[in-house]
């Protein structure tokens, strides 16, 4: 299956880099792309490895947890598609959904 991210999960990438960046840029950027890359490994071979979004209740849009991000995904036929990544504790704006 290929992966990939919507333009609204990109851009809140580019903020999550910027936050921490106000600390260390080295770890920012470190930190984005292993989320990155952990999130593809994952989903590439185990699309239905996350749990169904419990504000959404919809079996095909799914999330993975990774190190306090939320990483919500839609899974369509052959494709995966990021749709966004926002820290834990908030919940899911349905705008966010891609529904």
């Amino acid at each position: 299956m290929s992966v990939t991210w919507s333009q609204e999960s990109g851009e809140n990438l580019v903020n999550i880099e910027e936050f921490i960046a106000r600390d260390s840029v080295e770890r920012a950027v470190r930190f984005v792309d292993a989320l990155i890359d952990h999130t593809e490994a994952i989903l590439t071979d185990n699309p239905r490895s996350g749990r169904s979004v419990p504000e959404i209740g919809n079996p095909d849009i799914r999330e993975l947890i990774y190190r306090g991000y939320r990483i919500v995904y839609r899974l369509n036929d052959d494709r995966i598609e990021l749709l966004t990544v926002f820290e834990g504790h908030r919940l899911l704006r349905l705008n966010e959904s891609g529904d």
